[in-house]
């Protein structure tokens, strides 16, 4: 046999044998999956789910208020630091040609 023949019937078969078992991994995957039963949510689970969801929805909504009256403290403490007097001027806007 020459060696250009040799190596093709090697490539033959290791491609016949990964072919093969890929099929029998294909078959067995969808075998499971179809054994697998689907099951809807229990009313015990959704429940569960939604005292989490309520749970979480207060933290935020405490985090937020505490957000909220951080800025305002500072925007406080900014207009006291600033006291009365009137803003600084800003100069024109000044258009230049490109």
């Amino acid at each position: 046999m020459s060696e250009i023949f040799a190596f093709q019937a090697v490539v033959i078969v290791c491609t016949t044998a990964a072919f093969l078992g890929s099929l029998r991994f294909l078959s067995r995957y969808l075998e499971l999956r179809r054994e697998r039963p689907i099951s809807a949510p229990t009313d015990e689970g959704l429940r569960e789910r939604l005292d989490r969801i309520e749970v979480i929805v207060e933290a935020t909504g405490l985090e937020v208020e505490r957000i909220a009256e951080g800025n305002r403290f500072m925007a406080k403490l900014l207009a006291e630091r600033a006291g009365t007097s009137a803003p600084p001027n800003r100069p024109e806007r000044v258009i230049t040609p490109h």
